[in-house]
């Protein structure tokens, strides 16, 4: 990347900090109605949509740079025809969604086939002014800003024409806003690359756990498990059991979150909210953002037993809709630290020999395991679970060994999504970076 930093004091100018060496000069500010040819929007009224016709959208599918014409809704050409007589998008136009809570969110037209819209502001720049991708990437550094202006009075987000239209747009000559939307868009693609490739592989791995838990794929012992067979026999039919066949539950506690901090003591509290919300389903304490009980509470009560162990798993009890209840966590990893399961949890720990760590955290997702966990559910506004309950769920259960291979492979695949979605973060960062300093 061949840009340079400026001096500082050049910035009132409206020159960037950051910028490619081989262009300078001051650049130019206007509204965006004195470098738009067009500015309209689609229709505020709801055609009738149709199976198949012509691609229709609303605000939900304008995403931040992306339009969502996979999920899109479609209309008849005769409705079509009336909106896209006001409202012609083409390819190199700008879309800005200005209505609702997606309000300011925008992406460039990348398509060169018709379509509608509805709560969507469309904006045609004048290309021999501004470079159509330079504006999109412009528009999208301040969508968070535009957003949180016209949210401050608390009514629903609603950004007019004439609003749009005395927007500030700051630009240099065409030939470097070209280079700076060439080298952003790289960034863009390089980000949905990644992306695509971590949902690939997340979809592998749920079709692999598919296989996995119902017996359709299996491993082998390996040769050196097999004395004497030099082909490998397969590992033994898989037992059903009961979860509290194999496990028993200990005693939790009732802290709230008032009860807990981030900032020091010597016990740490698995809340069930985290659970829900941020824990990974092997949980490696050294990996996760876990509060400490505060220092003022009594825990001499607290029995030795109701401390955490390595191959324990905690299972949320409560929640508010299917998906989540009963989500378990196994404790893979707790570095000998100290620590307790508490509010809406329940604390299971292994009876028996029979269990690998890192195996349950995996079955215990698995549709089976997950349609008896709904099944047992009670509640209306609140689901929850009881012990008695858990206890009878029925396990299928291949022998140790089969467990470790099972494990080991899922954790694999874990492992690289997750290299891959910090691959996604380090490189959504660097792009923030850019876009703070590329622009004036």
């Amino acid at each position: 990347m061949n840009i340079e930093t400026t001096h500082t004091e050049t910035k009132k100018q409206l020159v960037p900090e950051l910028r490619f060496k081989e262009f300078d000069g001051v650049w130019t500010n206007c509204r965006m109605l004195e470098i738009a040819s067009k500015i309209t929007d689609g229709t505020h009224d709801t055609p009738q949509k149709v199976t198949e016709g012509i691609p229709y959208l609303t605000a939900i599918h304008v995403k931040d740079g992306n339009i969502d014409f996979k999920n899109c809704y479609y209309l008849s050409q005769e409705d079509h025809d009336k909106i896209y007589k006001r409202c012609n998008p083409e390819f190199g136009d700008l879309l800005i969604v200005n209505i609702g809570a997606g309000t300011a969110t925008c992406a460039s037209v990348s398509v060169d086939y018709q379509f509608s819209l509805k709560n969507v502001a469309l904006i045609k720049p004048n290309k021999k002014i501004v470079e159509p991708d330079y504006l999109t990437q412009l528009q999208r550094k301040k969508a968070k800003k535009l957003f949180h202006m016209l949210t401050s009075g608390g009514a629903q987000p609603f950004f007019s024409l004439k609003q749009i239209g005395k927007l500030k747009v700051e630009f240099p000559t065409l030939p470097e806003q070209q280079k700076i939307a060439s080298f952003l868009t790289a960034v863009d693609t390089k980000i949905q690359q990644l992306t695509k490739k971590a949902a690939l592989l997340a979809q592998y791995k749920k079709g692999v756990m598919q296989q996995l838990f119902s017996g359709a794929l299996r491993f082998k012992p390996a040769l050196s498990e097999v004395e004497g067979d030099e082909h490998g026999n397969a590992y033994p039919d898989w037992e059903e059991k009961c979860f509290g066949d194999l496990y028993s539950f200990h005693t939790t506690n009732s802290l709230s979150r008032d009860k807990l901090n981030y900032e020091s003591g010597i016990v740490y509290n698995i809340h069930y909210g985290d659970i829900h919300t941020k824990f990974k389903t092997a949980f490696n304490l050294p990996e996760e953002y876990i509060p400490f009980v505060n220092d003022d509470i009594d825990l001499s009560k607290i029995k030795l037993d109701s401390y955490c162990v390595k191959g324990d798993l905690v299972m949320a009890d409560a929640s508010e809709d299917y998906a989540d209840i009963g989500k378990t966590i196994e404790l893979v990893d707790l570095k000998g630290e100290k620590v307790l399961a508490g509010l809406h949890t329940f604390l299971a720990r292994p009876t028996t020999s029979k269990t690998a760590i890192g195996f349950f955290s995996y079955l215990l997702k698995s549709w089976s395991i997950r349609k008896q966990t709904m099944v047992i559910a009670q509640g209306s506004k609140v689901l929850s679970l009881s012990t008695g309950r858990v206890a009878k769920l029925k396990l299928k259960l291949p022998v140790i060994e089969e467990q470790q291979k099972i494990a080991t492979y899922l954790s694999s695949i874990d492992t690289k999504i997750e290299t891959i979605n910090n691959q996604i973060t380090q490189t959504q960062t660097f792009k923030k970076g850019l876009l703070q300093q590329m622009f004036v």
